[in-house]
């Protein structure tokens, strides 16, 4: 396959973690690096022996591919800049700051039909691939989400809700599907929610609970599930999952005896996400599409769902 002819939108610390891994890709032909910021180019130079700008327009003709991994505030417009110009576009989560944007979106990439990927990175976490792969075996009655982290003095332009738990809306969609209905608690200071809550019912009949916070100085990233006869506990930071299976009676040939709870670790591989993520967004620029790669459609429900929580979560500050 030939080469993707990439560019680079952002060299925040994400943009950064894309370029790093860019650079080392076979597949990808990287035609410049932008950032508005001169310092941040500047940071870089020696590093990377690459093209560095902070002219945007006149470097778009040509490319195959683009990466957006700027502030989300500014999201829409590099999309609505790179509309037309590039035909399939990578945008870090979330995929637009409001609905009002992502249904902008959606207007243009129905004008234009590019070929959209959102970043959501955990899809592509060993981990959650493992527990893909068990439900498609055992359906899960309920799954609990729990994401935790100080808040980063980075992070200033989005709430708990769009920043941390926009990553398990999207895992409760990928693993349980639709969502029916939406009910949401949180803490809110200054109209900036710090603190979120949520429990969907899917259309699937499954249930997901969802909390997020950016009060705690712990960080954690847990999900577990459960199955009819199966237990899943996982651990994403540590990519650990534990098996526990039902205990269950046997009938001997003296006299019945009990099962108890089997518990089993399950082997997981050590592979970085984002690699696997970016090699997936080449590839669909190269025409191969993987059936779990998180497109326009992934990204509008998880903005349309965090919009709905964060109403709710407001409507009582």
């Amino acid at each position: 396959m030939p080469n993707v002819k990439i560019g680079l939108i952002g060299v925040g610390n994400m943009g950064k973690n894309h370029l790093r891994v860019l650079n080392i890709l076979k597949d990808a032909d990287i035609k410049f690096i932008f950032d508005p910021d001169e310092t941040k180019l500047e940071s870089l130079r020696n590093q990377y022996e690459l093209n560095f700008t902070n002219q945007l327009e006149e470097n778009l003709d040509g490319l195959d591919a683009i990466v957006i991994a700027s502030p989300t505030k500014y999201h829409f417009d590099y999309i609505k800049l790179c509309a037309g110009k590039v035909k399939n576009i990578f945008v870090e989560k979330p995929m637009t700051a409001t609905i009002e944007e992502a249904n902008e979106v959606k207007k243009l990439q129905a004008q234009y039909g590019f070929n959209l990927m959102v970043g959501f990175i955990e899809r592509y976490n060993s981990a959650i691939m493992e527990i893909k792969n068990l439900l498609d075996t055992f359906n899960s009655i309920s799954i609990d989400f729990t994401r935790t982290n100080k808040l980063s003095a980075r992070i200033t332009d989005v709430d708990v809700v769009s920043d941390l738990m926009i990553h398990d809306i999207d895992l409760a969609l990928h693993l349980n599907g639709k969502i029916k209905t939406i009910q949401a608690q949180g803490f809110a200071q200054n109209g900036m929610i710090s603190f979120a809550s949520a429990n969907f019912m899917h259309e699937s009949g499954s249930l997901a609970r969802l909390q997020a916070s950016r009060l705690t100085e712990k960080k954690q990233r847990s999900v577990e599930v459960t199955c009819h006869d199966l237990y899943i506990d996982c651990d994403l930071l540590r990519k650990e999952i534990i098996l526990n299976r039902q205990s269950h009676v046997i009938d001997g040939p003296d006299r019945p005896y009990t099962v108890q709870s089997i518990q089993e670790n399950v082997s997981i591989k050590m592979e970085e996400a984002l690699l696997l993520e970016i090699q997936a967004f080449l590839k669909m620029a190269q025409g191969i599409y993987h059936p779990h790669i998180p497109g326009f459609e992934a990204g509008y429900e998880s903005v349309r769902v965090c919009d709905e929580i964060q109403r709710q979560i407001l409507i009582n500050e």
